[in-house]
């Protein structure tokens, strides 16, 4: 069995919680959201995880309940890309390697047991977690051909008309071969309007190498709902009471 880590995107303010708090730190039911996502990654068989913080980094090393992780330092929000490339020195160079976010609580055990062993079955360089939602609008739109299979995710502002209409939506959550992230990732540049590293970029990569890469539907689409603001906060925990009930 190959080793296996995870990487948790935890660096961000989250502006729209209108609070000082980091957004991972908004708390369910008395934890954290970023703990919620750690406790998913272990009941995957997740061993090694590093979480990757910036806005008030020290504060959330001090809050979170997990102390069995390990972090990495992301000074600048310089987007997705930068923020994985930041815990390079945590990944190693074989393997595979989880992306996940700290403020998506309802992320389950069981969707990513289903994506890791999905990934390994299609022996894919990179198997990107999606689901389908009744509104995409502002999501990547992951594409497929007649017969199922993937052909690309594209950016919602990047979409042609007809691809608008798709309901699959590329979750930000991925599992890669360790080895092709790390070599995918000396290669991002920030050619784009934002000036930032985008971590999908990578995908285009890798697949122009001719290896595979694939997406793997989440059954229920409320495992990768993010929590951006304090309405989104409030159904979240809404989510997590029905299923403890």
């Amino acid at each position: 069995m190959s080793d296996l880590r995870a990487v948790i995107l935890a660096a961000g303010k989250g502006t729209r919680m209108q609070s000082d708090l980091p957004k991972v730190l908004h708390e369910i039911e008395g934890t954290p959201l970023a703990d919620y996502v750690i406790d998913a990654a272990r009941g995957a068989g997740v061993a090694e995880i590093c979480v990757v913080v910036g806005y008030q980094a020290e504060r959330v090393r001090e809050s979170l309940h997990h102390k069995d992780v390990v972090y990495a330092l992301q000074e600048e929000q310089l987007g997705t890309g930068h923020a994985v490339k930041c815990a390079a020195d945590f990944l190693g160079n074989t393997g595979e390697t989880l992306i996940l976010f700290g403020d998506t609580p309802l992320i389950t055990a069981k969707t990513l047991k289903e994506l890791i062993a999905h990934h390994r079955e299609k022996k894919n360089a990179v198997t990107v977690l999606t689901a389908v939602v009744e509104d995409p609008f502002g999501y990547g739109r992951i594409i497929r051909n007649e017969t199922g299979e993937f052909v690309k995710s594209v950016e919602h502002k990047d979409a042609k008309e007809q691809e608008l209409f798709v309901n699959e939506i590329n979750s930000g959550m991925y599992v890669f071969d360790t080895a092709e992230l790390k070599e995918a990732l000396e290669q991002l540049r920030p050619d784009n309007a934002q000036g930032e590293y985008y971590l999908p970029d990578t995908i285009v990569s890798i697949k122009k190498k001719g290896l595979l890469v694939d997406a793997y539907q989440a059954k229920d689409p409320l495992d990768i709902v993010g929590v951006n603001d304090t309405e989104q906060l409030k159904a979240a925990a809404g989510v997590i009471r029905r299923r403890r009930s």
